[in-house]
This record gives structure tokens, sequence and C-alpha cells, in this order.
């Protein structure tokens, strides 16, 4: 006898087109329809929803800050006066979206809603308590260190990335209970362990030859140019694989720059196969955003880390330099001999590679999606892991 099998209604929220959140987002979704096809799950700019023309007025304000006075931003950023004192724009924000988010949930009817950025994560937590509905609401954090603004009433778990995370959620009253180390939600092919040679040899590239990862986040951030020419110059042979992201200015003077060294030098706007890229490299370098971060991680990849952006990306920098797994570089300058001193150093390399290892949460995604569709927490046990054994002296 057919036994009659309701469809999973999980309402999936973010903030930003091109974000981490949106990434994290869109692996949460592919996950979930992978473990039950029959699921729906759609994905919702939850910011850009309930509030298009602030959504846009506040992005470019951010980006603009973050780019000129960044140190605005460091002040900003989870400072308690702050927080405090916006309470009152963040409650009339939250009052003035339940017509919206009314019209969303009559739309979808999820039994579930996961948001994986804080400001829909308070607005779909206010509502539910105004309409004192039976929703469970899922806060997922994609970055190493927790603000205040994911603190809300009517939140049921928020899934963390490490034990300090737990721990500074749990200092600002969260229930420890309600508190899930899983990890960022990454895609699942990031905890596959791939054969370097195909990869590199389709590539051109040489394994045997120092490889350097660069990436600059999906908005293109941070000195590219001023780190590649670093690299050139080095007297060590060395090989470049560079994300420029969005940020076509820079993509013609990398161009430029290839056909001028002999070294190896491949540029990506953007790229699908970053897991094929992150194992056949030696080291990353890279601003350390929450998903770049979790995906190296996963990777076991050495990171150097250059012009954190002040607020998340500090906290986030501060966990990597604090457990061994990433050097932070600010004159990029003279990046060109310090990795060329990392090369030159295998016992160093291998220690930060096992670091990342052992902080890595390749089956974040996989524990989250249990969660949601039956309700199992039982993070995954992870397997030994190899580790980076690399000498190029």
């Amino acid at each position: 006898m057919d036994v009659f099998h309701a469809k999973k209604k999980i309402l999936l929220m973010y903030i930003t087109r091109v974000s981490g959140h949106r990434q994290a987002t869109v692996a949460i979704q592919q996950a979930l329809r992978q473990m039950d096809p029959t699921v729906e799950a759609p994905m919702v700019n939850g910011f850009g929803y309930t509030y298009p023309i602030l959504e846009k007025t506040i992005h470019k304000a951010y980006m603009s800050v973050i780019k000129t006075t960044p140190f605005i931003w460091d002040y900003l950023y989870d400072n308690p006066k702050v927080v405090k004192n916006s309470q009152s724009i963040k409650n009339f924000l939250h009052r003035t979206s339940h017509a919206k988010l009314g019209r969303l949930f009559d739309r979808y009817k999820p039994e579930t809603v996961v948001c994986t950025q804080a400001f829909p994560c308070g607005m779909v937590a206010d509502y539910k308590r105004a309409h004192n509905l039976n929703v469970m609401l899922i806060g997922v954090l994609t970055d190493f260190a927790p603000h205040s603004y994911w603190i809300n009433e009517g939140v049921d778990y928020y899934i963390v990335p490490s034990v300090e995370s737990k721990e500074r959620f749990i200092s600002k009253g969260v229930n420890p209970d309600r508190i899930k180390v899983y990890g960022i939600p990454i895609r699942p092919k990031f905890a596959t362990q791939l054969d370097k040679r195909p990869i590199a040899q389709q590539l051109g590239l040489n394994v045997n030859i120092p490889i350097i990862l660069i990436m600059g986040g999906g908005q293109g951030l941070g000195p590219i140019k001023k780190i590649v020419k670093s690299l050139i110059k080095v007297p060590t042979n060395l090989q470049m694989i560079v994300l420029t992201g969005i940020n076509k200015k820079i993509i013609s003077s990398l161009h430029r720059y290839s056909r001028k060294t002999t070294k190896k030098i491949i540029i990506y706007e953007h790229a699908t196969n970053v897991d094929e890229l992150m194992e056949i490299s030696t080291l990353i370098i890279t601003k350390p955003g929450g998903m770049t971060t979790a995906e190296s991680l996963a990777k076991g990849l050495p990171m150097v880390i250059i012009n954190p952006i002040p607020g998340q990306e500090s906290r986030n920098t501060d966990f990597l330099i604090k457990n061994g797994i990433g050097i932070r570089i600010d004159d990029t300058s003279d990046i060109g001999e310090e990795i060329e001193l990392l090369i030159q150093s295998p016992e160093r390399l291998t220690a930060m590679s096992k670091a990342a290892y052992e902080h890595g949460k390749p089956h974040a995604t996989l524990d989250l999606t249990r969660l949601i569709l039956h309700g199992i927490d039982h993070p995954t046990p992870l397997h030994p892991k190899r580790v980076r054994q690399e000498n190029y002296v």
C-alpha cells in the first residue's frame, strides 16, 4: 500500500546576490534536493524582497565604506552601543516587514525557514512571534565570529562553525542546546579527496612546482595586481592561479603581466572548479571570507590572509591565526618574499595544513540537511585526514 508522503516545504533566505550568504544558501538547497527530491526549497533574498531600495542603498554604502574608510565599519561592527542605539530601527524594520512576509508565507507555506544572514533571521523571528507561528527557524552563520544582531527570540537553532562561536553565543545568553557546531555549509564536493595530477595536467600545471592560488572573493577585492607582481619578481619558480571575481578592471592587467613572465599564470573571472583548484594548490592567498575559509579548511589548505575587511573578516583572521591555520601579511609589496619563505619551510606548511583539516567541517551541509528534514542531530564523524606533504626546497 502506498503511504502518503507530504512534501517538505523549506524557505531559504539570504541577502545580496554576490555573497557568501547566497553561496551557503545554494549549497543547502542542493543538499536538500539531493536528500529528498520532492522537497520544495525556494530561495529568497530576504532584504531585497522586503526593502529593495533600502538594500541597494545600504549595500552601496557598505561597499563604499569598506573600500574608503574601513575603520568606520570596524567601529560599527558588533559595537554594543551601536547595537543598543539601533534597536528601535531594527524593531521598526521588523514590524513593517510583516505584510510582505505574510504574503511570502501564504505563498510557500514553509514548515521550516533557514536564514544565512542575521537580518532576515530577525525579521522572520519577529513575524513568527507576532503571529504565533509553528515554524522552525534556523539561523546559519557564514563567519567565525557571531555578532549580536543574530540574537533573536524565536530562533530554534543556530548553526555555527566552531566551538569558539558557540561559546560566544552562550555568553550572549543563547541556550547551549540551541547551538549546533556543524560548520559553514559548503558544497559537498569539497569533502572529496581528488587526484592532483590529472587536474594539474589538464590545466598545464606541474604538481612538482609550487602552485599559489590567489582569490579576491566574489567582489574581487584586495590588491590582487600587487600580489601577482610581487610573486613574479621572486627567483623561486612557482605557478599562479588567480580568481578575480566580478572585478573586471584587473583582468587585462593580469593578462599583460602573464605575457611578460616565464611563470605560469592562469586567470579566472569565475571558476566552477574551486575544489579542484584548492586540491592542487600549495597554499592560498585570500581575503578570509567565511565561505572561502570554510572551503580552504575542508581542503587542508594553508592560508595567507591579506587585507581582511574590519569586522567579520578581521575576526575570521583572528580565528585562523590563533589556530595556526593562516598567517596575515599587511604589506603586499613584499608578499613574494614571505611566500618564498613559506615554500622553503615544508614543516610549517604541513603544520598549517594539519591545523586546517582539524578545524574543517566538510560535512556541514549534510549535517544541517539531516536536521532540517529529519530532526537528526548527529554530526558526521571526521575520517582521518591526509596531510599535504609538499617539499619544494
